[in-house]
């Protein structure tokens, strides 16, 4: 025994070695068992060990010492898994890769701002691991010689990054809540591979010159221009696309727009998130181009991406607003929406509440608010939330608002749903009447949409499809998982030219129907695109394999609208 210690320093074998191998002990022990109580399947627990040994060799290629080296490399499964279950009570996702490749300053100030108490406890924690580290340190007698470490270490890392691409994860594991360290391993060689082989972005590799695009066109709208208000209805669409739901007298007509048409909305998302829809209605463009990064596409595109519908309307004289039901720095979405030309943004916080769940009535009540408070000279964009038919669906929310409420004999959660929603399109009604009553000199549009199918929607559109077949389905993009709907409204103002709002659409065209009804003249950028719109009937993304969307990509980065991708 003696000489086995030798052979890895240790000159001789006193309590502080004893001390040492059982600190070492413990250590694998709790990795083991915290591995193995966050990780499902033996896949999952295979990759995650791999990954704890990875770590345990990095540090003694740079230290030497097992017993800090263990140490350290469970102070990172365990952060990492805490950060992964932290995240997921947020926003339904685990924690990824690319969280830590793209940390950034509005990231951190979120969860400061909502948490203030992780000041404290991030301090306490620094405290006891380094006071910890430091105690290890000066026990640890064993010195590991580098090269065998190495070798495991390169071992180790090669098998991580050939199961891993094996069995590449799948883009709803993260909302699993399970599997964090298998599922950022996963995602950690999934991401270096998509960034080495694409980039952050999918654009063509050219486009002819002569298609260049500029900006220096003047604005000269033929008319007065109205105020527009956009309008994300959260989780909303039309339900009884979905069998045997049973819907109150007139439920379809919340759907519908001026001219009496229902009109439809294909989303990039299904049950969430809804931050693809704001890249679409705002940019113009689709969060499909990111690839596997689209969960973090306004995060990635702030201060990038430098085109979009704020930024149209603003060249045309508009100012522009967003009234935003987060905090401003959830996802950078402050920082994304400026870059697109949004001038004033009033978070939660600057709206006087903390809940995101609130009646309608209230977000359109602060749309009037700055309508009354700002109107003047210049048109108003406002684009606003309402979503009072966010999840969950299991209680009923302000009961008081709907007394005359009976049940229509569907599953709790679906009657929940559409009371909620009936709920919407009364406070959109009175919305339309206090437009009308308060500004009867003023003329608007209003366009509201769908930013995606909610959770409970799959559950209900087949009752018959298996979870295989749902995931096959929802994986190729299948229109019944992720269309909702858009209407477009007018007060005091008879739409201009509506031959682009085609009866299905995908969310990037948003933009555009929006200017060419108000009567904005296109830039070249929405001219262009225009011409997409018309070639391939209504779809963007989804025409010929991306390939449209890629060229004019690159038509924006040439222009210097995209920058940095």
């Amino acid at each position: 025994m003696t000489h086995a210690f030798r052979c890895f320093g240790a000159q001789d074998f006193t309590a502080a070695s004893w001390a040492s191998v059982a600190a070492l002990a413990a250590l694998h022990v709790a990795a083991v068992a915290s591995i193995g109580w966050t990780e499902w399947g033996s896949f999952g627990f295979g990759l995650a060990l791999l990954t704890w040994l990875f770590l345990n060799a990095f540090w003694l290629v740079l230290l030497r010492r097992p017993t800090i080296s263990a140490a350290l490399s469970l102070v990172v499964i365990e952060a990492l898994i805490a950060l992964s279950l932290f995240k997921f009570s947020i926003l339904e996702s685990t924690i990824g890769f690319l969280d830590f490749l793209i940390v950034d300053a509005d990231t951190v100030s979120f969860l400061l701002m909502i948490f203030p108490e992780l000041r404290i406890a991030i301090a306490i924690g620094v405290v006891l691991v380094v006071s910890l580290l430091t105690l290890l340190w000066r026990l640890d007698p064993f010195r590991v010689p580098r090269s065998p470490a190495l070798a495991g270490g390169t071992t180790c890392l090669a098998a991580m990054i050939a199961v891993a691409s094996a069995v590449p994860e799948r883009p709803w594991e993260p909302f699993g809540g399970t599997n964090h360290v298998s599922n950022f391993t996963r995602s950690g060689v999934l991401s270096v591979s998509e960034l080495l082989s694409h980039g952050w972005f999918e654009a063509a590799a050219a486009v002819d010159r002569l298609h260049a695009l500029s900006l220096d066109e003047e604005c000269r709208p033929a008319a007065k221009l109205p105020h527009i208000i956009m309008l994300l209805d959260e989780s909303s669409f039309d339900i009884t696309a979905a069998p045997g739901v049973k819907v109150p007298p007139g439920y379809r007509d919340h759907f519908r727009s001026f001219d009496g048409r229902e009109r439809r909305f294909l989303a990039e998302s299904t049950g969430g998130p809804t931050w693809y829809a704001e890249y679409n209605v705002l940019t113009g463009l689709s969060a499909r181009s990111f690839g596997r990064f689209m969960l973090y596409v306004t995060r990635i595109a702030a201060g990038r991406v430098l085109r979009g519908l704020p930024l149209a309307l603003k060249r045309c004289g508009y100012e522009t607003h967003t009234l935003y039901p987060a905090h401003k720095g959830f996802l950078s979405a402050e920082h994304f929406q400026r870059g697109v030309g949004v001038e004033h943004f009033v978070d939660l916080e600057g709206m006087g509440v903390k809940s995101d769940i609130q009646p309608d009535e209230f977000f359109l009540g602060h749309v009037l608010a700055t309508i009354a408070r700002e109107r003047g000279a210049a048109p108003l964009f406002i684009f606003a939330y309402v979503a009072v038919n966010h999840f969950p669906w299991n209680w009923t929310f302000r009961p008081d608002l709907t007394p005359d409420w009976r049940p229509l004999g569907n599953s709790l959660e679906v009657d929940e749903y559409i009371r909620r929603q009936t709920m919407s399109a009364h406070d959109y009604a009175e919305f339309l009447s206090r437009l009308r009553r308060d500004f009867p000199d003023d003329t608007f549009l209003v366009v509201r949409f769908g930013d995606h199918q909610p959770a409970l929607s799959i559950k209900v559109l087949d009752p018959d499809a298996s979870t295989a077949q749902i995931i096959e389905r929802v994986m190729h993009y299948d229109p019944r998982y992720f269309t909702t709907y858009y209407a477009i409204d007018a007060i005091n103002f008879a739409p201009v030219d509506v031959s682009s709002a085609l009866d299905t659409l995908e969310g990037s065209y948003l933009p555009l129907v929006i200017q060419e009804a108000a009567g904005v003249p296109l830039d070249p950028t929405f001219a262009e695109q225009k011409k997409i719109l018309v070639r391939c009937m209504g779809l963007f993304y989804g025409c010929a394999n991306g390939s449209e969307a890629r060229r004019f990509d690159r038509m924006l980065i040439e222009a210097e609208l995209i920058k940095g991708l």
